[in-house]
């Protein structure tokens, strides 16, 4: 599980890494009707090379701070993929 800021309605879907372990997560889709999780969720499981159903939200469905969980990817290997 790591944390997650997103920021829905941006230019571009993209993921930055911050300060720590959290990452910044920008999404094209509003944050209305779970759009925008759903933009999340395709986005990380694109990004970490994983399937969809891999990729859950745990916590802040309805905030843009979040707790999103990968299964089936180790913690070193979640840190390979988003550093490269």
């Amino acid at each position: 599980m790591f944390p997650v800021r997103v920021q829905p309605r941006a230019r571009r879907n993209a993921v930055a890494v911050l300060k720590g372990d959290a990452l910044k997560v920008y999404v094209t889709a509003p944050p209305e009707d779970g759009r925008a999780n759903e933009a999340v969720i395709e986005l990380l499981a694109e990004t970490l090379g994983v399937k969809r159903r891999q990729v859950e939200i745990i916590t802040g469905a309805t905030s843009r701070d979040k707790v999103v969980r990968v299964s089936g990817l180790a913690s070193r290997e979640l840190a390979a993929k988003l550093s490269a």
